[in-house]
């Protein structure tokens, strides 16, 4: 496959994450608000985000800021592709388990 398909997939999945993020941060909010969130930071930085936050949405703007710069140095994809299907991997995962232990 070539890799501005790998790129074109990449970016749909990331839109999928994007529009999953606002939904899982209201989420949050509400959360937040009935005095049931009580953590600092979703994911750790042994998982790979160099992003600390309580919501979804910056990790997504870390993973767009990343896809960027794959986007404009396609020769350095290949060694950062992995790493970065792995954390937008891991955040549709967690908001999914998010999504079906909140309902």
């Amino acid at each position: 496959m070539p890799h501005t398909q790998v790129i074109e997939q990449l970016k749909a999945s990331l839109q999928t994450a994007y529009r999953q993020a606002i939904d899982a941060d209201t989420r949050l909010d509400a959360l937040k608000k009935a005095g049931h969130v009580k953590f600092n930071t979703i994911f750790t930085k042994d998982e790979g985000f160099s992003t600390t936050s309580n919501r979804f949405q910056p990790y997504v703007q870390e993973l767009a800021a990343e896809m960027d710069a794959m986007s404009r140095e396609p020769d350095t994809m290949v060694n950062a592709l992995e790493g970065y299907v792995r954390k937008l991997g891991l955040l549709l995962q967690t908001m999914q388990t998010f999504k079906a232990n909140t309902k």
